[in-house]
């Protein structure tokens, strides 16, 4: 199995609203469209980290009928980081091989970049794997149960970037077309400027 795991516990503090609960296109929000594409792109299940505001997302969740699990992190001030980790704490199980970690400002990717993503993941079970196009790397980010040890005990304040970095000579990049994978949307501005006809 390859769960994905969506990052959800934020503040939000730079958008001034709960970006999971944001509305993109006609029926979804950031959230909803994250957990279709992750589905589509091949995720075995699906794993939502919340923080804050917990209950609204949660009822959310319930509201959509997005079958997901939520899972709570009530250390959510400490970063991204702690988000995984309590992920981890689910997902982590006999049967999981990796998992497909991406946070909820990213809600553009395509499908075309999940399913590349694992489809590299069969063919060379690389311990982690990332989107790249130009030079620069998106997300969502694979990582192999070998490396979830490495994830748990990182500095809360690097991230997972330490865990990357130090595996550098084992990652692999992925080239793909997609501008979604690599588009935060953190700012009401950058909310503003989504491109319309990448939502759908």
């Amino acid at each position: 199995m390859i769960p994905g795991v969506i990052l959800a516990a934020g503040r939000s503090s730079r958008m001034g609203r709960l970006k999971p609960l944001l509305p993109l296109g006609t029926h979804d929000t950031f959230l909803s469209r994250l957990v279709r594409v992750l589905r589509e792109g091949g995720a075995d299940e699906i794993v939502v980290v919340v923080g804050h505001e917990a209950e609204a997302v949660c009822r959310a969740i319930e509201q959509d009928r997005l079958n997901v699990r939520p899972v709570r992190n009530p250390r959510y001030a400490e970063g991204q980081l702690s988000s995984v980790v309590a992920a981890l704490a689910v997902v982590d199980r006999p049967g999981v091989r990796a998992a497909l970690v991406i946070p909820v400002d990213m809600p553009l990717v395509g499908v075309s970049t999940v399913r590349a993503i694992v489809e590299a993941y069969e063919r060379t079970k690389a311990p982690i794997i990332r989107p790249v196009r130009d030079g620069v790397h998106g997300h969502p980010v694979l990582f192999d149960r070998t490396v979830f040890a490495d994830l748990r005990q990182a500095d809360p304040s690097v991230g997972a970037r330490a865990v990357v970095r130090a595996r550098a000579a084992q990652v692999l990049d992925v080239a793909v077309d997609d501008a979604g994978a690599f588009l935060d949307i953190d700012t009401p501005e950058d909310y503003e400027r989504i491109p319309g006809g990448i939502v759908g």
